[in-house]
């Protein structure tokens, strides 16, 4: 066996010498507990992901000063770290192999994601060669995050060589049951290459991304030994077994000789629950406000509370990130929202120890409409009077923002977002968009969810029927289908990019379909000005669905 340390790591990006700190202290408990391997997540010494920050040479340089400094405190722990690496021009998304106080090798990544979220043929040159560490005690290979992913690639390719154990360290993303998929998959690759993989994920948000941690030892059945807790920090130790050595030759791979120091003290090896559904969703937003809020320097947030299901969902989430204490929502009640608005808003603070203010918009909205009288003349009440009072509300909130530093929590779901059902300076203005990859219908599963650990969202807020309480007797259905209508259409049209015919062909009215592939295609402008928000599905607004703003493309 082999005793190998993960540490999963909550990093940010462009902190070195804060990553470089964590990776250290790991490293030190590594040494300190008895562990003869230490891996750290990928690119731990940048954090992930770096964009264009790799292009600036000083920021290239300061990492490698970094891991070299890293690699003179290993002593005779063998450390597995993530860096940004370069070479004759050429910079690599690279794993340092360090050992007595020197770096005996360096792993440059050879798979580099292309797709979604990720842009790393951007950056990177992709790696040609392999490295295996020969041991006394095993024969111990590296690779970086998507190697693993390709079921002939250089995972499997260490295995066939000759690797019984690898270490694969990550920065994986989260999306809605990835968690499950991955470990899957490598359980495939662990059985397929005959090895162990003692795989490192981190944790922590990062701008729209989420990553969940989860980290995993898995043995060459395929069996899981250990795994890390998602959402959290986690360091453990595992002893972990070999698999059989293949003896296939592979002019790619170089063989490096290193001596394991002799393990000692205990093991700490947990398999943690799976979190899945509603819980798995919950978790990683409350994950990704925490860090967006804190890792960008604001203490407080503040919310536009309206009585409705999705602010009263981001308020209970925020509270839960950051502490009530920390959270400050704004009832800005007009002529058309109804007393019962005003009271939900109340028990839902009260429930959570939120402070709240209360602002009439109706002063300011009859003092807009009196300027605007010659200009709409005398026009019945439309669209523009609705959006109106939306942007009224968007500029108390960032007064109150400028004035007392807090960042505002936009509140829109992803079923508004994709249609335009939002006003632009309005309900769309804010730092974070909490629910923008969250569809309206999940709004209320994850809300029916957080109401199983205590009560905090009224049942009022969760039963009655949504509005945006604009105009008299308004409900969100004058404008859209029903959600559980709208929602699996936007899922097949946005996140599958099925066609029109084969959206109707899945069971839905041919005139809604297109009603809605319209709404979405029209409203892309809208979207490109909205606050970024946390990625939770596999195909989110932003950095996965990319499409011109000019578009003459319609089915």
């Amino acid at each position: 066996m082999v005793r190998i340390a993960l540490a999963q790591l909550n990093l940010v990006v462009g902190d070195i010498s804060g990553n470089t700190s964590k990776v250290a202290a790991a490293m030190d408990r590594a040494l300190d507990e008895g562990a003869q391997v230490l891996a750290v997540p990928e690119l731990a010494v940048t954090g992930y992901p770096p964009e264009d920050l790799v292009l600036k040479k000083s920021f290239v340089g300061a990492n490698i000063a970094a891991v070299k400094d890293l690699a003179s405190r290993c002593g005779d722990l063998v450390a597995v770290i993530g860096f940004v690496d370069e070479r004759d021009g050429d910079i690599f998304n690279a794993a340092a192999i360090c050992n007595q106080n020197e770096i005996a090798a360096i792993y440059h990544k050879h798979v580099l994601p292309n797709y979604g979220v990720f842009d790393e043929r951007r950056y990177f040159a992709a790696g040609r060669r392999h490295h295996l560490i020969d041991t006394q005690e095993a024969v111990v290979g590296v690779c970086v995050c998507e190697d693993a992913w390709i079921p002939t690639g250089p995972l499997v390719t260490q295995g066939d060589a000759g690797a019984q154990v690898v270490v694969n360290i990550n920065a994986s993303p989260f999306h809605k049951g990835k968690v499950r998929e991955r470990e899957q998959m490598l359980c495939e690759r662990a059985r397929r290459a005959k090895t162990s993989i003692a795989y490192v994920n981190c944790v922590g948000g990062q701008d729209e991304l989420v990553f969940d941690g989860g980290s995993l030892v898995i043995d060459p059945d395929g069996n899981v030994l250990a795994r890390g807790p998602q959402f959290e920090e986690d360091f453990q130790i595992v002893d972990v077994p070999l698999g059989v050595a293949g003896d296939a030759a592979k002019p790619s791979v170089d063989r490096i000789k290193l001596d394991l120091r002799e393990a000692h003290g205990e093991c700490s090896p947990h398999v943690s629950r799976r979190r899945e559904g509603a819980e798995e969703v919950y978790e990683a937003l409350r994950l990704a406000v925490r860090d967006y809020v804190r890792k960008n320097g604001f203490e407080r947030v503040v919310v536009g509370l309206s009585g409705g299901i999705d602010s009263a969902l981001t308020s209970v989430i925020a509270a839960d990130a950051l502490g009530p204490e920390n959270v400050l929502c704004v009832a800005m009640p007009s002529e058309f929202s109804s007393s019962h608005s005003v009271d939900d808003s109340r028990k839902l603070v009260a429930n959570l120890g939120i402070e709240l203010l209360e602002i009439p918009i109706r002063s300011p909205y009859d003092a807009y409409l009196r300027v605007l009288e010659n200009t709409f003349g005398p026009a019945p009440m439309g669209l523009a009077e609705e959006n109106v009072q939306a942007r009224i509300r968007g500029n108390l909130l960032m007064a109150i923002s400028n004035r007392y530093g807090h960042l505002v929590l936009a509140t829109g779901n992803k079923s508004e977002m994709a249609c335009g059902y939002a006003t632009l300076y309005g309900d769309m203005a804010g730092g974070l968009a909490v629910l923008k990859d969250v569809f309206k219908t999940e709004v209320y599963e994850l809300s029916r969810h957080r109401n199983t650990l205590s009560e905090a969202i009224p049942e009022n807020i969760i039963t009655k029927a949504p509005s945006a309480e604009l105009r008299p007797d308004q409900k969100d259905s004058d404008s859209l289908p029903p959600y559980d209508v709208l929602d699996p259409i936007l899922e097949l049209y946005i996140e599958e990019d099925s066609s029109i015919d084969g959206i109707v062909e899945a069971g839905f009215d041919r005139e809604t379909v297109v009603k809605v592939a319209r709404l979405v295609d029209r409203s892309e402008y809208k979207r490109r000005q909205a606050a970024p928000g946390p990625k939770v599905t596999t195909k989110a607004f932003g950095r996965d669905r990319r499409l011109p703003i000019t578009n003459g493309w319609r089915e």
